[in-house]
């Protein structure tokens, strides 16, 4: 580290900055232990310090988690969904659990470098190999469901990803300094009546939640997702039932609310799961769901600070984008709805997973269906899809491809490879490959500038009516054109969720 960067990290953590917390950590030399940048502890003298990208490497290094900031209860690191390097593209896929599934040589294949050489890149720009890294990421995961879950301590640990409890113990209190019995008393459980399976996930404020639940509303398939909606016609929680590498799954989410008691801004998920060890997969899909490791405050700063948007960012501070939590899925919507209206999308989509969707243990959702795998949409989709035969011959063509493998579309791609990938299949265009991207890579940077409802709320918003125009200008808010995006749709799915609510409104009137 240069000493101009670790300067401006002791700036940061002098100041206790909450907004880089999950950013990096400060280790301490005196007591070896490593705190979040926002921690209330006095600040030791510069030379006293040193600061790690990630706590894996502090781990390594010798230092123990501090127990009064806990820098494992952070929301994650906003850089990985900015990185294309080799480094950023192996830490998404070490969230989604790959390592636990795959081991290192898997992680390895998946970015296309030997185990070697991949971890002789990750302890450069990372302090810490591919196990280490998965090691700090099943600790913060113990954590997390032991002190906001009611799972039992046993079940923790194999849903953390330990081969044994005995590991498990061990990691803990080396990473802790405390054992698993003495986390689990610092919880805060609410009732789950449904027997699902309690989790706070936290997130940086500001924190447009309610936007995201609007925009999944407005999408939502029956049969898949599940909208519960308040006597105001407010949308309270989003659910859907997911295909998880150890059987079905299901969640359902809805904002949280700061408590004042150490509990902020973030999503309260309830999850129901086949297998235990499918836990931190579905949760680090449902964080990238949410865009819950974004840095809103830097968004915002860049945004706001252009006259044209500074309304826009002031009246929705903390906007995020809408990830994915089933990359192939999110291809084949993109494709079916392309050049249609939202609700036309959503009867063609809602008629495939009725025809073709497996159906999900009562247990995990009673009445539920999966979204169609690529392998079924192959085979039998010709005789459910409807439209123009082209589009047609696009989805089955794009199914085929991805259940034989000869296309790829994941989260740990990087941007420029991803969007290759599905501009060389016959039939999809700049913006389907553009608007994959920003779902499925969630990447910061994406601007749909030829999109025509974005166009539409750009001049709402007073900004360039032409695509042309409108991309050159966009290259002023770089790299967060994917927010300006989610402002440029925002008026259209307003307006559409206020005439939802209106019905919903007018319904009950009607009910005698």
């Amino acid at each position: 580290m240069t000493d101009a960067l670790h300067d401006e990290r002791y700036r940061i953590a002098a100041s206790r900055d909450a907004r880089f917390d999950g950013q990096f950590v400060t280790a301490v030399h005196s007591t070896r232990i490593y705190c979040r940048p926002s921690c209330p502890a006095r600040t030791p003298r510069s030379a006293g310090v040193t600061f790690y990208r990630t706590s894996a490497a502090a781990h390594l290094a010798g230092f123990r988690a501090c127990k009064r900031c806990l820098p494992e209860a952070t929301p994650g690191s906003p850089e990985w969904d900015l990185r294309e390097d080799v480094a950023g593209r192996a830490m998404r896929l070490v969230l989604d659990g790959v390592v636990e599934r795959e081991g290192v040589p898997g992680l390895a294949a998946r970015v296309g470098y030997s185990e070697r050489h991949l971890g002789r890149i990750l302890t450069e720009e990372l302090g810490a190999g591919p196990k280490a890294l998965s090691r700090a990421h099943r600790a913060q995961t113990a954590r997390t469901l032991l002190t906001s879950s009611d799972l039992p301590i046993a079940d923790v640990a194999f849903a953390a990803g330990f081969a044994s409890v005995r590991q498990f113990n061990d990691t803990v209190r080396e990473v802790f300094a405390v054992t698993p019995t003495e986390l689990r008393a610092r919880r805060r459980v609410p009732p789950t009546p449904d027997g699902g399976l309690h989790v706070h996930l936290p997130a940086r404020a500001p924190f447009d939640a309610q936007g995201l639940l609007d925009w999944h509303a407005l999408h939502a398939l029956p049969g898949l997702e599940h909208v519960v909606v308040g006597d105001d016609g407010t949308v309270r929680s989003y659910g859907r039932s997911v295909d998880l590498p150890g059987g079905p799954g299901w969640f359902r989410a809805s904002a949280a609310v700061p408590d004042g008691a150490g509990r902020g801004a973030g999503i309260d998920l309830v999850v129901r799961v086949a297998q235990l060890r499918d836990l931190p997969t579905l949760v680090a899909r449902v964080r990238a769901l949410f865009d819950l490791d974004a840095d809103p405050v830097a968004v915002d700063t860049v945004l706001g600070g252009v006259p044209a948007l500074a309304p826009a960012v002031q009246r929705v501070p903390g906007i995020r984008l809408p990830g994915a939590v089933d990359a192939h899925e999110v291809v084949f919507r993109t494709l079916i709805g392309q050049q249609v209206s939202v609700a036309a999308a959503r009867t063609a989509q809602t008629r495939l997973v009725a025809a073709l969707g497996d159906p999900v243990p009562a247990a995990i959702d009673p009445d539920g269906l999966l979204f169609p795998s690529a392998e079924r949409i192959a085979a039998d989709g010709a005789s459910v899809l409807r439209g123009p035969a082209a589009r047609v011959d696009t989805i089955l063509r794009v199914a085929a491809a991805l259940a034989d493998g000869s296309l790829v579309v994941h989260g740990g791609q990087s941007l420029d490879e991803l969007r290759a990938g599905l501009l060389a299949v016959k039939g999809i265009g700049p913006w389907t490959a553009d608007y994959v991207a920003l779902r499925v890579r969630h990447h910061p940077d994406v601007f749909l500038h030829s999109d025509l409802a974005v166009r539409n709320g750009a001049q709402e918003l007073g900004l360039p009516g032409t695509a042309r125009e409108l991309s050159l200008w966009s290259g002023q808010v770089a790299p967060w054109r994917s927010y300006l995006t989610m402002h440029c749709w925002r008026p259209i799915v307003d307006r559409a969720t206020a005439a939802a609510r209106a019905a919903n409104t007018n319904s009950r009137k009607e009910t005698p």
